[in-house]
Parts: C-alpha cells; sequence; structure tokens
C-alpha cells in the first residue's frame, strides 16, 4: 500500500526556507479581495437577469458590475505575480540550501551515491516543490475562499439547490483520495527513475571517449533506452490516473448543472425562484466546481512535492563534514600516524594499526603493491575519512580537532592524473585559491612549474579554454597545470600521488623539475612506483597488505627489507644514492 501523504514534513521544509512573509501576505490579501468580487459577479448577474425580464436594467448595477470586473482582473494579476516571485524566492532559497548541503557532504556519500542520483535531487526535485508554490499554491488558497463563498451565498439563495449541488462532493472525494495516494507512490517511483536516468546520462558523456574507443555506444543506447522505456512506463501510469481524475470531474460537474438547470427550471416555473436567481445559482455552481478541479491538481501536485520532498529531506538530513574546530596559526610541526586502522566496509581493513612520523619541511615516500592503502593515507590526511581507530596527529593534537576549511587551505594535491576542469588555464590555475592572482604571479607559478613555455605559445595564453576534463591539453601539461595550481596555493603539506607515473620520459623530466621546485621547505608525502623517482627521499615507508614493513632511506631499505630489495632491482636499481 502507498504511503500516506506527509503534509507536514512538506511545510516544515517551507518553514525552514524563511518565506517572505509580507510578499505572501500582500499576494493572499490580493487573492482575498478578487475572490469576493468575483462572489458578487453573480449576484450583479442575476439581479441583471431580473431586470432584463422586466424591461428595466439600473445604471448603478451595470457599473458595480464592471467595477467587480475590474477588481478581479487587477487583483488578480499582482495576486499571481506576487505568489509567483515569492516561490520562486522560496524554490532559490531551497536550492542554496540544498546546493550548500551537497558540497559540504563527506566523500563517503559520493563513495555511494551516484553524481547523477544527487543532480536529480538539486533540478528535478526543487522544480516539482517549485511547480507547486508557483502553480497550485495560489489557487488552492483562492480557491477554498471562493468555494466557502460560494457555498455561504447559496444557502442564502436556495437551501434546497444547495444541498443538492454539495450531494456531489463526498462522492469525489472517496474517489480522488485513493487516487491520490496511487499518484504520490507513481511519482515517487517516477522521479527515482529519473534520478537513475540523469546518472546514466552524466556517466556516460563524462566518459564519452572511453565509451567511443570501447565501441560501447549500443551497450549504452540499451542501458539508456530501458531507462527510457522505464519513465515511459511510470508516465503511462500517471496518465491512467489523470484519466480517472479528469473525466470524472467533468462527469459530476455536468451532472450537477443538469440538475440544477432541471430543478431550478421546475422551481422557476413554479414561481418559487426568480431566473436571475437561477442564473446565479448556476454561476455560483461553476465558482466551486471549477476551483474543486484546480484543488484536485493542487492534491495531485501535492503528492508529487511530497515524494520530491522526502528525497530532498533525505539529503539534508545526511550528515556533513565535522568542520568547526580550533583555527589552525602554525602547521610548521611534524606529522604523526600513531597506529591508525582503517576500513570502507565493516571486516575488510584496509590499513592496520600504522604509525610513522613525518618531520616537519622533510620528504616522505610511500611504496608498496598496488592495493596496500597508500592513496588511503593521503585521504586520510586530508580528512575525507577519520581513521577507524588511532590517531592522525600534528605535533601533540590531532588534525580532527582542527577547522577543515584551515586545514584544507594548508595542503597541496597532485595526482596521477590530476584534475582539470572545464574553463581556461587561469581558471584552472586559481582554482580555490580565493584571492586576486595578477598576472605576473600566474606566470612565476608557470614558469616555475614549467608550464609557462607551452602555455605562452597558444592564441589565448592563459584565457585559452582547455576543453571539458582539460582534454585540449597533454598528459604532461595537465600536470604541470595542476603543478602550478599547487604552487599559488602554496601549502605548507605537499602529496604526490605518483604524479609522474602515467607520463611520457620527456614530460615526466619536465614535470619532475616542476615537482622538485614546489617540493623546496615543504612536508611532503610522495606515493610512488617508480623508485627512482625517491631514492633522495629522507626516508621510504613500505607498506604491504596495510601494514608498514619497513622504514628507513633507500640505501637502508634495500640492504634490509627483501621486497624493497626486489623491487628496486626490477627497476635497475642499486644500493647506493
Amino acid at each position: 500500500m502507498d504511503p500516506p501523504i506527509k503534509p507536514a514534513q512538506f511545510l516544515r521544509l517551507l518553514k525552514e526556507l524563511d518565506p517572505p512573509k509580507k510578499l505572501l501576505a500582500v499576494a493572499l490579501t490580493l487573492s482575498l479581495f478578487e475572490t469576493i468580487a468575483s462572489l458578487f459577479v453573480p449576484l450583479f448577474t442575476g439581479n441583471l437577469v431580473d431586470q432584463l425580464a422586466i424591461d428595466s436594467i439600473s445604471r448603478p448595477m451595470l457599473l458595480f458590475l464592471a467595477a467587480a470586473f475590474l477588481i478581479q482582473v487587477i487583483a488578480g494579476g499582482f495576486s499571481f505575480y506576487f505568489m509567483r516571485s515569492a516561490g520562486e524566492q522560496m524554490t532559490a532559497s531551497l536550492r542554496e540550501k540544498l546546493w550548500k548541503h551537497v558540497l559540504h557532504l563527506p566523500v563517503s556519500y559520493y563513495d555511494q551515491t551516484e553524481s547523477g542520483d544527487t543532480m536529480s535531487r538539486v533540478t528535478q526535485d526543487t522544480n516539482t516543490v517549485k511547480m507547486l508554490i508557483t502553480d497550485h499554491l495560489v489557487t488552492f488558497v483562492t480557491g477554498i475562499i471562493s468555494i466557502t463563498g460560494s457555498v455561504i451565498i447559496l444557502l442564502y439563495i436556495d437551501w434546497r439547490m444547495t444541498v443538492v449541488m454539495l450531494l456531489s462532493v463526498p462522492t469525489a472525494m472517496l474517489i480522488l483520495m485513493p487516487l491520490g495516494r496511487k499518484m504520490y507512490g507513481i511519482s515517487k517511483e517516477t522521479q527515482n527513475e529519473m534520478a537513475s536516468f540523469t546518472g546514466t546520462l552524466s556517466r556516460v558523456l563524462t566518459d564519452i571517449r572511453l565509451v567511443k574507443s570501447y565501441t560501447a555506444g549500443e551497450a549504452e543506447y540499451e542501458n539508456g533506452r530501458s531507462g527510457i522505456r522505464r519513465l515511459l512506463s511510470y508516465g503511462l501510469k500517471e496518465a491512467r490516473v489523470q484519466a480517472v481524475i479528469s473525466p470524472f470531474m467533468s462527469l459530476i460537474m455536468m451532472g450537477v448543472l443538469v440538475i440544477l438547470i432541471g430543478y431550478g427550471g421546475v422551481r422557476v416555473a413554479s414561481g418559487a425562484l426568480s431566473a436571475g436567481a437561477l442564473t446565479s445559482i448556476i454561476i455560483y455552481m461553476f465558482q466551486i466546481v471549477i476551483p474543486f478541479s484546480q484543488m484536485a491538481s493542487f492534491f495531485t501536485a501535492f503528492q508529487k512535492a511530497a515524494g520530491a520532498t522526502e528525497r530532498i529531506q533525505g539529503i539534508l538530513q545526511t550528515e556533513k563534514e565535522k568542520s568547526d574546530g580550533s583555527p589552525l596559526s602554525s602547521i610548521r610541526r611534524s606529522l604523526q600516524f600513531n597506529q591508525v586502522s582503517f576500513q570502507y566496509e565493516i571486516d575488510k581493513p584496509i590499513l592496520k594499526n600504522i604509525s610513522f612520523a613525518i618531520p616537519e619541511g622533510t620528504t616522505t615516500a610511500i611504496v608498496g603493491p598496488s592495493g596496500s592503502g597508500k592513496t588511503t593515507l593521503f585521504s586520510l590526511l586530508e580528512r575525507f575519512y577519520t581513521p577507524t581507530e588511532g590517531t592522525v596527529l600534528l605535533g601533540d593534537e590531532s588534525i580532527t580537532q582542527f577547522n577543515l576549511y584551515d586545514w584544507r587551505q594548508r595542503i597541496g594535491y597532485v595526482a596521477q592524473e590530476s584534475p582539470v576542469m572545464s574553463g581556461s588555464i587561469r581558471d584552472n590555475m586559481t582554482y580555490g585559491t580565493n584571492r586576486k592572482v595578477s598576472d605576473d604571479e600566474l606566470k612565476r607559478a608557470a614558469l616555475q612549474a614549467n608550464a609557462f613555455s607551452f602555455i605562452e605559445q597558444l592564441p589565448q595564453q592563459f584565457d585559452t579554454k582547455v576543453g571539458e576534463r582539460g582534454m585540449k591539453l597533454s598528459g604532461g601539461q595537465r600536470q604541470r597545470i595542476a603543478i602550478a595550481r599547487a604552487i599559488l596555493r602554496d601549502p605548507d603539506i605537499l602529496l604526490l600521488d605518483e604524479a609522474t607515473s602515467s607520463l611520457d620520459s620527456t614530460s615526466e623530466t619536465l614535470v619532475q623539475e616542476a615537482l622538485n621546485s614546489l617540493m623546496k621547505g615543504r612536508t611532503t608525502l610522495v606515493i610512488a612506483h617508480r623508485l627512482s623517482t625517491v631514492v633522495h627521499a629522507d626516508q621510504i615507508v613500505v607498506l604491504e597488505q596495510g601494514k608498514v614493513t619497513g622504514i628507513g632511506t633507500h640505501m637502508d631499505l634495500f640492504h634490509s627489507h627483501s621486497v624493497y630489495h626486489e623491487l628496486a632491482q626490477k627497476q635497475d636499481l642499486q644500493g647506493s644514492s
């Protein structure tokens, strides 16, 4: 059975968005004027009909009718604009809140959630909530006022015909309520499927070169086609529900209209009711039925928004990274892994009781077979994850005690394939710098990173667009841009994750020279498969199956550690520096 509507959750979300109360109050007040004016129109029209029957038209009555129409139009237009404006502001506030929260979620969230799913929450689900606020909320409020006012006036005109009209309401609700719950379930499934489909699009389009290189276009077409077909299936389910609701509402309206005209005609013929009063009653019927139909649309939209709200709240309730902590005045202290253990999944340890120190201003290399936990050490240092056991220390203090922003500002990271984002070379070099960088600073950083030689040959130099993920640049050029970015950041701790392993010999030489320049005076950790790049490190830590099995210089380990000795010999390195 589909879950019930959850209005409290939706209203709580709206309250959290700090809605523009004054704007909403003005919009609702104008809606009230519009609705009151519309309630007078049938009365004035009925009086005109009665006056026409006796060949006498009152000019004041015509003026009142014209004034009612004018107030209805003006108040309705301004009310719609103000309500739409308030809805847009609330939606923008929701998107800002959600986007800020998404950016502060821990890396573990992204390990478990496809990016397309999160994108769908920020775009599709917020748009569903927006549609409810901007397109349906005002008609719902005015509809209630219109129905209430019309019923009161109808009871005054002729209570018998009013009772006949109102008998249709319970019947309609008996049909609409279960259909509303059905629509909630369909909407939730549709949004989940849309999130999955968005994820597929994001994945394929991001790695389109891989798709084409491995001729996987047909397979990906079938994956996407399956998602499209599932969306079609849910769309047809929704259409079937709507196919019941719309004709049913039309049937009720026509049935009531026939009964009112027939019964009203009899009462007019008997003299118990005037022709003008019958005209007023029929117009009031439309002022009840039409808002009632709009309210049915509101409940359908509300069901969709309730499902979207549930998913949005799911993200907003996901715990963010712990960012508070003491300010970091100086990072010029030694780093230490103190009996650190870590696991991504229960009973699958990656690091096991790791302990070693990294003196300030020195270079420490981490070597070992693939899967031994080298990159995980870097993730712990960047505080993407928290150790399962043990502590990472800066001096005598745990790094978790420091403000997260301050801590990451002191770290520079250059990966094996450092990310380069779409935009210009300037955008990528200054990314995350959070200050104005002059052209002279850019040039100095590019020179130090051995990048200026190719940048100055580009048509727009630093303003040259690099394409999505930097695909207009070679691997060596992207690495040197990443090193220039780290130089501008001026980090105290430098993390190099196999930064030259995927480059040709010429590019490797240039990048290694740039790295050597960058490493001067900084506490540096290097992950390397090519031992030739780390033979001069102050210390080398050998990591095997999540455990430290050796610490020392190249010569020490070459003579004392069998695994390191074997690695060195395979790479034609001898026990001398």
